[in-house]
């Protein structure tokens, strides 16, 4: 058997480094994204030990790149942009603006030319959108108001971002990287024929792949078979972005992320996201592991004054700016501050413009290695940003007046329940349950990840709870200490056992059921303090013996 196998060397090497330092980084309540960029270094050429192969592992990222962006797409909320449509769009727009100019302006200090400092400016400019929504989610903002014009601002700068990855490649020659210099009046034809063909793609997305893309999904899952139903999620992210750049010429990001817009308006969505994500985020990983490859962790020795102004224009340059225009639209402080924590770091796109902007010649190894360690340092600096925003909430409120205050919807709409069940998860099983337990009149409080679901839930008057169950302060919000049922109706594994876990520590005399799909998972849960567990395989089969039984006792008499 040959041994030369760089394909798998790269791939198990990124995967399994990419697991220990992102445990390591778990452990030390890092975000595990910096884990997998350090795991990267670890298999790039700037550190001794182990090489992988930079060319297989870039191709692996582009595979990554295509299933971030469909992600992206399938939670593309149109509905949720417009109700705070007034400042995310100027806002985002002019903080993009301003934080890409603050990176010219460093880039022209160093003397590099336009289009480096342009592109450097740019990676600078737009936040993550994994750390931002997870640390809205651990503090329980993502309802609030400040939490979507957060998310509303992050859904502007993506499509931002989306339309510079399919512009700069054209502009390159201009912006002196590979391509020939145009005249004006060159530029302007293809940026015309550019912008054509983005707007026939779109067209043809949205008249044909509105109808084709939820038919083909509708036709797998009428098959019952998930493994096709998985196979084809990924086929309509991976074929239409392919099909997407060969056809129309434009990116495989923007022919993915239009894949999952697409596909988020249907019924199947919620289900597509759930079958896509566990190959989407191990390509995620390998993504943010190749990009890890490219950094050479020298520039923090070789280049410190630089590393910190690239810091400080993320960190306090985007940051003031988004304070600035929030307070401009007469917004409270509280809100100002929380959007300004939230933009102070830089992530994906800026690490996908770094790769572009390589690749196309407009970019050399030291603004890679700067906006790399940029992204690091201010991923690592964003939860602290978050700490001393929670202590400042006291002198907030004080601060500010009943009238100016921002009204933000309470969680708890319900009056204080006792004795009632909380029900993890809202899916096919939890609706069941659901259904059943309003029958019975029996009280109960649902947690639920997904917007849409809580707020029909609140509209047909029951109790639910936006969030990861498992997240700081969701069993304390669904008062589990005084009650008597804990139904988890979720799929996952480990998350169930960290909610049953924790619901134990707080309410010892709780009833915990769960739900396994083998003996393995039925054991896994006893330990960690569930009081019963139902496997589905096991109660069909005594269904269906029941059947039999009681047909033959039936027939016995008579």
């Amino acid at each position: 058997m040959p041994h030369d196998t760089p394909l798998i060397a790269t791939v198990v090497g990124g995967l399994v480094l990419a697991f220990i330092f992102g445990a390591l980084a778990n452990r030390l309540r890092m975000p595990p994204l910096v884990g997998y960029l350090l795991a990267g270094v670890a298999v790039g050429p700037f550190t001794p030990g182990f090489v992988a192969d930079a060319h297989l592992a870039q191709e692996l990222a582009e595979i990554g790149v295509i299933l971030l962006m469909f992600g992206v797409g399938l939670h593309f909320s149109l509905k949720d942009l417009l109700s705070v449509k007034a400042i995310a769009i100027p806002g985002a727009v002019v903080q993009i603006t301003l934080a890409t100019l603050l990176g010219m302006g460093l880039a022209w200090a160093m003397g590099w030319p336009v289009g480096e400092g342009f592109i450097f400016g740019l990676a600078l400019s737009v936040a993550s959108t994994v750390v931002l929504l997870t640390a809205l989610q651990e503090r329980r903002l993502v309802e609030t108001r400040r939490g979507q014009i957060a998310v509303g601002w992050l859904i502007v700068e993506d499509i931002a971002m989306v339309l510079a990855l399919v512009l700069i490649p054209a502009l390159s020659g201009i912006l002196g990287g590979k391509g020939e210099a145009i005249s004006n009046q060159a530029l302007l034809v293809t940026l015309a024929i550019t912008l054509g063909k983005v707007i026939a793609f779109v067209a043809v997305m949205l008249i044909f792949g509105r109808r084709l893309i939820p038919w083909i999904l509708e036709r797998i899952a009428a098959t019952g078979n998930r493994e096709l139903f998985r196979l084809g999620v990924l086929a309509i992210a991976l074929g239409f972005a392919l099909g997407s750049a060969y056809v129309f010429g434009v990116s495989f990001a923007l022919g993915a992320f239009f894949a999952g817009m697409i596909l988020s308006e249907s019924k199947l969505s919620h289900r597509a996201a759930e079958e896509s994500l566990p190959l989407r985020d191990a390509f995620a990983v390998l993504f943010f592991v190749s990009v890890g490859m490219l950094f050479d962790p020298s520039i923090i020795i070789r280049e410190p004054w630089l590393v910190l102004a690239t810091v400080f224009i993320i960190v306090v340059g985007k940051s003031l700016a988004a304070l600035g225009i929030v307070l401009a639209f007469r917004h409270p402080l509280s809100t100002a501050l929380t959007i300004s924590a939230s933009l102070a770091q830089i992530g994906e796109f800026s690490f996908i413009l770094a790769t572009l902007g390589m690749s196309l010649g407009l970019l050399s190894p030291t603004g890679r290695d700067l906006i790399l360690a940029g992204a690091i340092i201010s991923i690592l600096l964003n939860p602290m940003l978050f700490v001393g925003l929670d202590r400042l909430k006291p002198w907030l409120k004080q601060r500010e007046t009943p009238a100016s205050r921002e009204k933000e919807p309470e969680p708890a709409m319900w009056a204080p329940l006792q004795d009632h069940t909380v029900l993890v998860g809202f899916g096919r099983v939890g609706h069941m349950v659901a259904a059943s337990l309003t029958q019975q009149h029996q009280p109960f409080i649902v947690i639920e990840d997904q917007i849409d679901v809580v707020t029909a839930l609140r509209l047909d008057g029951i109790p639910a709870l936006y969030g990861n169950a498992a997240a700081p302060g969701m069993m304390e919000a669904a008062d589990i200490a005084s009650a008597r049922w804990l139904l988890v109706a979720i799929p996952h594994v480990l998350e169930a056992g960290q909610i049953i876990e924790h619901a134990r520590k707080l309410n010892p005399q709780i009833e915990v059921v769960a739900r396994a799909h083998s003996d393995a998972e039925l054991v896994y849960f006893e330990e960690h303090g569930a009081t019963h567990t139902i496997m589905g395989e096991h109660e069909i089969a005594k269904g269906m013996a029941n059947w039999v039984l009681i047909s033959s006792k039936e027939a016995s008499t008579h």
